[in-house]
Formats: C-alpha cells, structure tokens, sequence
C-alpha cells in the first residue's frame, strides 16, 4: 500500500467518522463543559439551602447518624440505604444517600454534632434539577441503558477520529504549516486552518475525555482487559449469603477494616445492594490530595471477612491506570488551569464538525467554469 492510497483511506475514515457522529459528539462536548465546575456550583447552592454548621466537640459516629435517619425514613420503606459520605472538614455535613425504585440518588444532609436532618433533595432545586438533566443527556443521551451504549461507543469512535485527524495534520510535512492561520486568505482556507489547528490543539485532550468515557461506559469489558494485560487481576469481592442471617453491625465493620489501613481516614461507606454484594468502605491516607481518597477495604456483609484491600499506597499497575481515568477525563490533573482549559475542549467538537462539514460541502459542490463575462451583457 503506497502512502497515498494510505491517507486517502484515512482522510475518507476521517471525514466519515466525523459526519457520523459529530452531532452526538457535540451534544457529548457541551454538556462536558457544562459540568466542568458542577462541584462548585452545586457545593455553593449546598451551603446556601444548608446555612453555617458551627464545630461542636466531636462529631456524632457514623452509625448514630444512619440510626437517626432510619428513624426518620421509617415511614417509607422502599427507601434502601444506598451509601455514606463522611465530612471531610468540621463545617460540613454528613452525606446520606438513598435509592428506591423511581429514584437512584436521594441525598440527605445531616448535622454532624445534633444529626438534624438539614435539606435533602426529594423536592430538587432548579439548580439540582438543570445538573441532573445534564448529567444524564452527558453519559445517556437521556436514553437509559441503550444510550449509555450509544455514548461509549461514540467515544471509541471518536478516539478513532483524533487519531486519523493527527495523521492527516499538515504540521507533520511543516510544522509552522500545521499552527498557522491564514486570517487574510479565501474562507476556505481560513475554514481549513481553523480546523487543522483547533483539531491538532484539542486532539490529545479529546483522546482523553472520550477514551476515559468509553472505558467507563463499557467497563464490565474495559477493566478486565486492562487488569489481564497488567498483570493486575483482582477476585471479585463476594459475600457468602445465608438466608435468614442479618449483616453484621457497621460498628464492628468498621474496626476490622481500620486495622486494614492503619492511619487512613475513614471518608465512605458503600452498603450492599444484592444479599452477595461486599460492603465496602473507603478511606484516605494524609499524604494524599483526593478529599475522599482511593483505598478501599471489601468485607463480607455477613462475618466480617476481609475480601479484599486496595490501599493507594501501593497500587498495582491496572490500579495505577483506572485511577488515571478520573482526572484525565475532568481535567482535575493541572489544577485550576486544565480545568478551565476543559471547558474549551469541550466546546472544540462544535467548532470541527462546522468547519469539517463546510470543507465537506465545498469538496462536494459541483465546480463551474463560467465565462467571466457571461453576466457583463444582457
């Protein structure tokens, strides 16, 4: 195969691609960008329904505040304890959340020193309302299962495109070519150079974000490959079910899985969700900069057996990489700066599916050789 008949099969894959599922992609970008920032702006709305917590002595152990909250639960019993987020400082509050069958995030926030049951989100707020929605359009399209595969798949798709689009970047022959601008040119060239330099700019961090999102939305698939080629394979943690028998107190729990990682912070709990299911509970070292940290600790629900520990201390390899996935895909790993430059990124799909439609349409538009005077008699 000569390199020409090679690049004309990556420049038809390219545009194909691109025209494919450009629309999605935008839909995907823009709804990223949106959600850069929805931790601060939901945590601000938080403190604002919330109000100040003033610190007073200790805060209350995690298993009153669950004992409370049953209490105030108790009425309705489709309401399934779903998990537990711990306060990571002294003014904030404990995070309880819940799920039922018509709702899979019910969050409740508690006092951490009375365990008052402050605000929760049965009745959202607009802003709750306008994220929920985002979110869900984000990773689903707003199509449950199947868009969540339609999504994953778009991002495979798409790293696919970034790669084609690399190959064909002028800047290889060039590379002042492949940076350059030509504001003063005919508006085909300009077209063409915005998107070669746009695409070129954006490509890495698109890599990024849709092969992140492809692993996550395939993951029942993408994790085992990426712990077999590893060398990282991990038993599923399992708990052995005995009808009849009741989970063991958390309190209990708790102790054996400190001892697992003695001088983390407890940040976490996961209950279990099937009579099989593992509980797990999730803690933090000091020298970590995650707020809720990445090692985990997995018990049978039943007898307190350790099942499994993950201390992020000493990763394995596929640890390593699946825990790379989270700020490269929110552009957390730079700070402030990369995550402002994620919401631009996000914006670039928009930006390369209008200017590679329009070099489209003019490749496509029949070509007239018109004498120059034809118009200059009547």
């Amino acid at each position: 195969m000569t390199y020409k008949t090679l690049r004309n099969f990556v420049f038809a894959l390219h545009r194909y691609i691109g025209l494919g599922v450009g629309l999605i992609a935008i839909i995907v970008g823009l709804t990223g960008s949106l959600l850069v920032f929805q931790s601060e702006v939901t945590t601000h709305q938080k403190h604002y329904q919330i109000g100040s917590i003033t610190p007073k002595g200790d805060m209350l152990p995690i298993e009153v505040v669950l004992n409370t909250m049953t209490k105030s639960y108790a009425s309705q019993p489709d309401f399934k304890l779903n998990r537990v987020y711990v306060p990571t400082k002294p003014d904030e509050p404990f995070n309880v959340v819940y799920v039922t069958k018509e709702n899979d995030w019910i969050e409740t926030y508690v006092h951490p020193y009375t365990g008052a049951v402050l605000v929760n989100n049965l009745n959202p707020n607009p802003v709750e309302r306008f994220y929920k929605v985002i979110y869900a359009l984000h990773y689903s399209l707003l199509a449950n299962d199947i868009g969540y595969k339609i999504v994953g798949t778009v991002g495979l798709l798409m790293c696919i495109l970034t790669i084609t689009g690399i190959f064909l970047w002028p800047g290889w022959r060039k590379l002042g070519m492949g940076f350059r601008i030509k504001w003063n040119a005919h508006p085909k060239r300009v077209n063409f150079d915005i998107h070669k330099v746009a695409g070129v700019i954006a490509s890495v961090f698109l890599f990024f974000t849709f092969f992140t999102g492809f692993c996550w939305n395939f993951s029942e698939f993408s994790e085992p490959v990426i712990r077999a080629i590893t060398f990282s394979v991990k038993q599923e943690p399992v708990s052995q079910y005995i009808p009849g028998q009741s989970p063991l107190k958390l309190t209990e729990q708790l102790k054996t899985a400190q001892a697992q990682l003695p001088g983390a912070e407890l940040r976490s709990v996961y209950f279990p969700q099937k009579p099989d299911s593992a509980l797990m509970i999730r803690y933090k070292f000091p020298q970590q900069k995650e707020d809720y940290g990445k090692s985990y600790v997995y018990l049978d629900q039943y007898n307190g057996k350790v099942l499994r520990v993950d201390n992020a201390l000493k990763p394995s390899l596929g640890d390593r990489i699946l825990n790379s996935f989270a700020p490269l895909h929110y552009g957390t790993f730079g700070g402030l700066p990369t995550r402002i430059l994620y919401v631009f990124v996000g914006l670039s799909p928009f930006l390369l599916l209008v200017t590679g439609i329009d070099m489209y349409w003019h490749r496509k538009r029949p070509k007239t050789n018109l004498p120059t005077k034809v118009f200059a008699q009547k």
